[in-house]
């Protein structure tokens, strides 16, 4: 049997990530010996054409890991053994498989690629200046540079990334002083968004808000997930009523202070500050109670007191290593 480099799911083509998991199935031993692979079937429980499902197949037969016999479709046949088809429809539990497990990754790949630009970003930009080559992304998702083009303008819109007269697309670096004057402007527009939308909000969404507060501090440790959601409940939902969109936009380009969050939880595993849950509780619970003046003056109060927690964890990842990079960046300073 060949070897062959597992590939990252978030990332490959879908017919990769479909071979990917049939793959592991198969050497994990969870898929049944014998089974019989056909097109259609797979397609369906995979939710996608068969284009992407017959060359995952055909790689798998390649690497020997499935086998052609005298009938339709493949065999699931690791050791090339003399075995006997087995016929049952294909399902979750016949792979091996979680019946709740979502088996690829079904956004739109503009949407992932998206997401995966502004992770790879977010990662690095507190260690330096960068240069991002677009047709060198572009080689690395196995997607056009029109798809990557569009996720950079997206990232710009989010202050990500910047674009130079001569078409270089930049990115870092995040500094103290970046990150005070993003704090100060939300301190500025976000209490008076809030004042304007705090009056659409319903009950229903604001307890739910409240509800994931209340998950998070009673785990010791919740999901980047969950913190990223907390953080966006407060600082964009609650603000989504605001009519001003030039005050929208500089509020959405000023959210480096996530990025620290995100790199903190994927570096060092460190999760929800207590404090900063405390503080959106007490947020929530007095737009609860239409109290939309006090619940403005506490959101300043929240974005003050969490820039100088920001400006601390930003000391702290100056001596952390930095990570690599994926080969479409490379660093100016």
């Amino acid at each position: 049997m060949k070897a062959a480099p597992a590939e990252d799911p978030r990332t490959a083509s879908r017919y990769a990530m479909i071979r990917q998991v049939l793959r592991d199935a198969i050497i994990q031993g969870t898929a049944l010996q014998g089974l019989v692979l056909l097109e259609a079937p797979l397609a369906e429980l995979f939710g996608t054409s068969r284009v992407p499902v017959r060359k995952a197949l055909n790689l798998l037969h390649d690497e020997g890991l499935i086998s052609r016999f005298d009938g339709r479709g493949y065999l699931i046949n690791p050791e090339g053994l003399a075995i006997e088809p087995l016929r049952l429809p294909l399902s979750h539990t016949h792979l091996g498989l979680d019946s709740g497990e979502e088996l690829v990754d079904t956004r739109p790949l503009g949407e992932r690629i998206y997401e995966e630009i502004g992770s790879a970003l977010s990662t690095c930009i507190a260690f330096g200046h960068y240069r991002l080559d677009e047709q060198a992304a572009a080689e690395h998702y196995g997607v056009s540079r029109a798809v990557v083009r569009e996720a950079l303008m997206r990232l710009r819109d989010r202050g990500l990334v910047e674009k130079e007269p001569y078409s270089q697309w930049l990115a870092g670096p995040l500094t103290a002083r970046e990150v005070t004057e993003d704090y100060e402007l939300r301190a500025c527009l976000e209490p008076e968004a809030l004042r304007q939308s705090a009056p659409g909000l319903s009950r229903d969404v604001l307890e739910a808000m409240l509800e994931r507060i209340t998950q998070a501090q009673q785990v010791e440790h919740c999901s980047l997930q969950q913190l990223e959601r907390i953080e966006e409940d407060l600082h964009q939902h609650c603000l989504a009523g605001l009519q001003n969109r030039k005050m929208a936009t500089l509020i959405r380009q000023a959210q480096s202070p996530m990025i620290i969050s995100r790199i903190f939880y994927r570096l060092l595993g460190i999760g929800a500050d207590p404090a900063m849950l405390a503080e959106h509780r007490l947020i929530l619970e007095l737009l609860l109670h239409g109290a939309f003046d006090a619940a403005a003056l506490n959101l300043k109060e929240h974005l003050q007191r969490a820039r100088q927690r920001m400006l601390q964890r930003l000391k702290v990842l100056s001596v952390v290593p930095e990570q690599e990079l994926p080969a479409f960046l490379s660093k100016i300073s």
